[in-house]
């Protein structure tokens, strides 16, 4: 069976909080096998039949609702997707940034791509590529005058933001690799 990745928002933050057991229990309700999260920051791997991530996502966020009582965002990428995620180069390599990446709904639309470019800074810079944003930040978080519900307002999507390094230890782990 397909093994995916899901990122959920609003998992562990803003007062939501769920134990990463019952999240495991959560998916394995829906049929999913072999569910093991990573961190506690929404972060679940599963193996499913289908290969359909936008079902799949649909189906978990209409369940995580049910039970939660507050809609979760499910974002679903594969094992090699996140590897071309993880090994994409954005930026060229500096000291004192921290570099996350934004998982989209959809491709955000050209305008909304030239609109979040013409907005970076000494402090912020973006790209965007296919459904994934690629977000710098010179400094910590406190620096920028942007936040992950901002960004996914300029771009129109739905997102959840994930730091870089969480992203491929997770291609590192789960990653096929023959």
């Amino acid at each position: 069976m397909p093994r995916h990745i899901a990122f959920l928002r609003a998992i562990n933050v803003g007062g939501h909080v769920v134990k990463m057991d019952a999240l495991r229990r959560l998916f394995e309700r829906l049929g999913h096998s072999e569910v093991e999260t990573f961190i506690a920051s929404g972060n679940v791997i599963f193996a499913a039949p289908s290969k359909n991530a936008g079902a799949l996502e649909r189906a978990i966020e209409a369940h995580l609702e049910k039970a939660l009582g507050y809609p979760v965002a499910t974002f679903i990428r594969s094992p090699e997707h996140l590897t071309a995620v993880g090994g994409y180069r954005a930026f060229p390599a500096a000291s004192g940034t921290s570099l996350h990446v934004g998982f989209l709904s959809a491709r955000p639309a050209a305008a909304a791509v030239r609109e979040l470019e013409s907005l970076r800074t000494g402090t912020d810079d973006f790209r965007v590529r296919d459904r994934e944003v690629y977000w710098r930040i010179h400094g910590g978080f406190s620096d920028s005058k942007f936040s992950g519900s901002k960004l996914e307002k300029l771009l129109g999507v739905q997102a959840t933001f994930r730091n870089l390094n969480t992203v491929t230890k997770l291609a590192s782990k789960y990653a096929d690799p023959a």
